[in-house]
């Protein structure tokens, strides 16, 4: 198989799943981190910081921003990864926006980098599809759990009713006391 077969079959082998766990929430955005990306892109993730910081001005704050120590340390026990090589990285990781990850295709303009995005906007879909359905299903049952709530304090209040009619059905009538003494 050619060299280009060979990275079309391997690039067929990232599945959706496989792209959907590399996208954490951090700071209430969907993001990826750099390492992942340049993982997924075959490159290093050293050239693919040096590509974006050539082209700075395409990645506002809203598309890329770099983690704090805090996020960083937060992120990297949550993956259960520890920091690679001796002495780990030496700075906070990158992470991008789908708006990020969309940029990058047009900085990096391999055939892969092309292809990953693709994938990478899939699974940023894929995403939302499924949030949303998430969602939807929560205000579904957030409804009927009020509306059983309410049916069943009046049911509550009725057996309550049914309750004390019953135990006054069974307690023995009371008798009227006689006097004590003569009349």
């Amino acid at each position: 198989m050619s060299d280009s077969g060979e990275k079309t079959e391997s690039l067929e082998l990232i599945a959706a799943p496989a792209i959907e766990k590399r996208i954490f929430v951090i700071r209430g955005r969907q993001v990826m981190l750099d390492e992942d990306l340049a993982d997924l892109y075959d490159v290093e993730t050293k050239r693919l910081i040096e590509q974006v910081k050539r082209n700075f001005e395409r990645f506002p704050k809203d598309f890329m921003f770099q983690l704090n120590k805090k996020e960083s340390a937060a992120l990297r026990s949550q993956i259960a990864t520890s920091n690679k090589g001796r002495g780990g990285r030496r700075y906070a990781p990158y992470v991008f926006t789908e708006q990020g990850v969309a940029m990058l295709s047009s900085v990096l303009r391999s055939k892969r980098a092309i292809a990953v995005n693709i994938e990478i906007m899939r699974a940023f879909v894929e995403l939302r599809r499924i949030a949303s359905s998430y969602k939807a299903l929560q205000e579904r049952l957030d409804d009927l759990e009020k509306e059983m709530t309410g049916r069943l304090d009046r049911h509550d209040e009725q057996l309550e009713q049914i309750f004390k009619a019953l135990h006054q059905l069974i307690s023995p009538p009371s008798r009227p006391k006689r006097p004590v003494g003569f009349r």
